[in-house]
């Protein structure tokens, strides 16, 4: 096994008072010519909104930008005519393609926490086109909930890019196994709340992992533990 560990302590942070904002890879104020991103997913932000704050009126173009609800609620807005607000454990997604322009603000009285997901897009300047969908906590525990995919559903989201992102919620002494196919893929598991150890790796709070040239992936929950798992491309 190939591995690249993102310790959370390790992160660029910009703090301009109303976002906080955690970069895992290089983003806006934060350059580390080490953390260009990883394989395709370019973009792997751990984001805090106030109250009342937000995003204004910006344009996106050619990739696909995925929000994962974590605490809060959040209005989106955009110029394909959708007007929403999602919540804790809505996620919602972006095929930006030929181009759109969107907004969004903390509509809620609480602090908004959700991460900002970016992966090159597979086909380019194709229709944009907006997605959400909800997913429960309490559905997906002790086993891991496919919430994006490349493939259309009803069941989750879809993008424009031969990925695959899911959410597992396990319980303290919980293992599971992740198989995937290696050819031309990696994965980025990053570890949402308390520890767990990914192929003997130990991750604290909020670190990731980026792994490859393995066949099987084993997962085990040190404590109670809720963590994102994103397959993707090496490259294009």
């Amino acid at each position: 096994m190939q591995h690249i560990h993102f310790k959370a302590s390790e992160r660029g942070v910009k703090n301009i008072g109303w976002l906080v904002s955690n970069f895992t890879f290089s983003f806006s104020s934060y350059a580390n010519p080490n953390r260009n991103g990883f394989g395709l997913l370019k973009v792997f932000n751990d984001d805090y909104v106030e109250a009342g704050k937000g995003f204004g009126l910006h344009p996106h173009q050619n990739m696909e930008i995925i929000s994962v609800m974590l605490a809060g609620s959040m209005n989106h807005k955009d110029t394909l005519g959708y007007s929403e607000v999602v919540h804790k454990d809505w996620v919602q997604i972006m095929s930006a393609g030929s181009g759109l322009r969107h907004e969004e603000y903390n509509v809620g009285e609480s602090e908004v926490n959700f991460l900002q997901i970016w992966i090159e897009s597979k086909l380019q300047n194709i229709n944009p086109r907006y997605q959400r969908r909800y997913f429960p906590e309490e559905k997906r525990k002790n086993k891991l909930q496919v919430i994006v995919s490349n493939e259309e559903g009803t069941e989750h989201c879809w993008i424009n890019q031969n990925a695959k992102l899911s959410l597992g919620y396990f319980e303290a002494g919980q293992q599971l196994e992740y198989p995937f196919n290696p050819t031309n893929k990696a994965v980025f598991i990053f570890n949402i709340d308390n520890a767990l150890t990914v192929n003997g790796v130990a991750l604290q709070h909020r670190d990731g992992i980026g792994i490859w040239d393995t066949d099987t992936i084993h997962i085990h929950c040190t404590e109670q533990s809720r963590f994102l798992v994103i397959e993707a491309p090496i490259n294009h």
